[in-house]
Formats: structure tokens, sequence, C-alpha cells
């Protein structure tokens, strides 16, 4: 044995491999196969360590949606952790700073969305209390990889880098976190086709999620504020911009041709908060409202003719305040995504003029009443072939708007006739 360990010592300075192997001739047949399988399991194990030797773990965690419309679309974060340190920190994308011009920011769309970091525990202990539940995807990089990521994710942290303007469907949490991991991996990952055979356009996208959560007040309005250039089909990469979707494109990537995720598991699970939808859903709430508009016009009462004219002041100067405010999120703010919106075709800013002139029955006013008519009609028709997707709950609202533009425009007639 020391003669062994002897020729192991002088052989092993020129080379490892060759050291060992020059030993096994000399030894008996279960003896050598002993030492090579300890040789081998050797090998692996100290290739294991040598590739993960920095002792980094760098993941990936997808946060349920919560109940309030600021959440309804999920989180995403990066976890980075050592046990060698004790470090455990979350990169969190999905933050800003709430003073005193916050929301002229937010109305304008200049709002600025900044990277934080915040300790695992503290992460965690909100969405705890905010009964979102949380699932973790350890991704299977190198060492060189993780460090490299980890490096990218600290500089982008510094105070000067860590702003960025924030864009609902191409710049938000969870595209930042895929773009540091996609760039900071050193080498490309690899994405699969995640999309149906038809793909979905954004706003069907979104859509899922607010029938998931019964938002149907928070869709409606989504839906009124956010023009046509929500109704193109996203590509495989742009249907990213949802956490989901994300975490779903993660499980089947690849880097160099190995799974990007080691391993997947659920790190809170907690039930959710989501409710039912109310019953007054804007579909209910404005055929009630057309309903009441038909009867009214129906009934020659007195009573009811004042009524009536009471609600023709609100609805066309509720109409042009809509009108406006869709003019000045297109033409006034930075939130691209309000541009081209065809519910100007029935929110008209100049209805907001034309409510307080409603009762006069001048040839002008009843010209003005009629093209509102006939525009109204128009867009009824077309409207399941618009370049926009047209929320079904207003459409009880642009049936009123056509039948009282109608009355309002034959006023005049009417009056002739019965004189």
């Amino acid at each position: 044995m020391a003669c062994l360990l002897r020729k192991i010592q002088i052989n092993i300075h020129t080379s490892p491999h060759t050291a060992f192997f020059s030993i096994l001739p000399q030894t008996k047949q279960p003896l050598k196969k002993a030492a090579f399988l300890f040789y081998f399991t050797f090998c692996i194990l100290h290739s294991s360590f040598a590739q993960d030797s920095c002792g980094l773990r760098i993941s990936l965690l997808t946060c349920a949606p919560g109940a309030e419309l600021y959440s309804t679309f999920g989180h995403t974060a990066v976890r980075v952790s050592d046990k060698s340190t004790g470090l455990d920190e979350v990169y969190n994308y999905g933050t800003f700073e709430f003073d005193e011009d916050f929301y002229v920011k937010f109305v304008r769309g200049k709002l600025l969305y900044a990277l934080s970091v915040e300790s695992f525990p503290e992460f965690m202990y909100q969405y705890q209390m905010e009964s979102r539940s949380v699932i973790e995807q350890d991704l299977s990089l190198s060492c060189a990889q993780k460090q490299e990521l980890y490096q990218r994710l600290r500089t982008n942290a510094l105070p000067q880098n860590r702003h960025y303007r924030y864009d609902f469907l191409f710049d938000n949490c969870t595209t930042r976190a895929r773009d540091m991991i996609d760039t900071g991996a050193t080498a490309p990952v690899r994405f699969k086709n995640l999309l149906p055979l038809k793909p979905l356009t954004f706003r069907e996208h979104i859509t899922v999620y607010l029938n998931k959560a019964h938002q149907d007040w928070s869709k409606l309005g989504i839906d009124l504020l956010l023009g046509a250039k929500m109704d193109r089909r996203s590509s495989n990469t742009e249907a990213m911009f949802l956490p989901d979707n994300l975490m779903m494109a993660f499980d089947s990537a690849t880097v160099e041709g190995k799974p990007l995720v080691a391993s997947k598991q659920t790190i809170l699970a907690v039930p959710s908060l989501a409710t039912e939808s109310f019953f007054f859903t804007p579909v209910v709430t404005f055929s009630l409202f057309l309903l009441i508009v038909l009867a009214l016009t129906l009934i020659k009462k007195r009573w009811a003719q004042t009524a009536v004219s009471i609600v023709d002041f609100l609805l066309f100067f509720t109409l042009g305040l809509v009108g406006v405010l869709l003019l000045f999120m297109w033409f006034g703010t930075d939130h691209k995504l309000c541009a081209n919106n065809y519910n100007l075709l029935w929110a008209l800013p100049t209805d907001l003029v034309a409510a307080f002139l409603v009762h006069k029955r001048s040839g002008r006013v009843q010209l003005y009443f009629k093209i509102v008519f006939w525009l109204t009609v128009l867009l009824l028709v077309l409207w399941p072939f618009l370049p926009q997707q047209m929320n079904i709950g207003f459409l009880p609202l642009v049936l009123a708007i056509a039948l009282r533009s109608g009355i309002i425009a034959n006023r005049k007639r009417n009056a002739d006739k019965r004189i």
C-alpha cells in the first residue's frame, strides 16, 4: 500500500488521469473495477461542483393576480439567493414613487417605474397579506451565467439606472425580468411558441385576466380608454408581457440546448380573493337605462316628458365629457395605447355643447342631432367589423343615443303636425 501511494504521488504531478489509470494494471480485477467507479463518480461530482461553485441561486417569481385593479394581471420578480453568504434578495421592477405630482404624471403617462431591491421575507409577507400565491422557477444556469446576471441586476438597481418609462405592453415589470434573464444568461434563451393556432390580440390577452377576476367594470373602463392598437395580434415574444404567459414560456425555454428551468414549485399557496361578478354588470346597467329611456319616450304624460328632457341633457353632456377625455388621452398624454380610439364615434366631444341646446327647436340643432343619429346607426351596422373591438356593455347605451338623437332630430316636424 505504501508503494501504491508513493507511485500515485509521483505520477499525479505529471497528469492526474495518467497517474490514476497507470496503477490499474497493477491491481486485481475487483479492485480495478471499484477504483474505476470511484474515479468516474468523483469526476462527475467534481464537474458539478466546479460549474456551480459560486453557490448562487436565481429564480423567477410569478405572483397570482390580486383583488385590486393594479394587481389584476399578476406580477413578476427575480430572486437571488446564496445560502453560504445569507443573501436572499428580490429584484422588483414594479415599484414607483408616490409624490405630490403622482396623479398628474400617471394621467399624462409620464410616471416613472423603478427597480427596487427588498429582502425575500419582506416580499413574501406582502403577498401573503394580499392572499396572492407565488410560484418559483429555479433557473438552470451555469455559475458564470448566474454571476453575470446577478451583476447586471445590481448595476441596474443603481440610482442612476433604476428608473424606466413604463409601457403596459412592451416595457413593464414582466418584460424587464424576461429581458434581463435573456441577456444576462450570456447565451440566448430559446422560447418555444406558446400561442394558439390563431394568436390572440393584446386586448384578448388581458380580457382573459379580467374575466377570471370578474372585473366587468374595469374591463369596460379599459376598453373605453385603450384604442385600436390593443387589437393587433401579439407575437410569441410580445405575449410574454403578462406574468402567467412568461411563466409558461420559461417552462419550455432552453439555454444552449438545456432546459432553462431546473425545478418549479409553489412557495406560497393561498386562496384567491377574486370576487364574483355583481348583478349590475355594464350590460345589465345600460340595458336598464335603455329601457327607462324607451319608457319615458313612449309615455306622453307631462312628467315623463320633463324627465326625458333631463335625461337628454345629462346623457349628451356626459357623452361630451367622455369624448373630451378620450381626445385628451389620445393627443394630450404619452399613453400610446389611447390613440386611434373608435369610441369617439359615439362619445362625441361636440355633445358637450349640444347638451345645452338639446331643448331648442332651431334648424341647426335639428341638423346636428340628425347627423348624430345617422352616425350612430352606421356605427351599429359596422360594430362587428371595426378595427377596434368594442365592449358589448356599450351597445345598449349606443342604442339609447340613436333613439334620443332620432327623436330630437324630428321633434320640430312632429310639433308642426300636431298644430
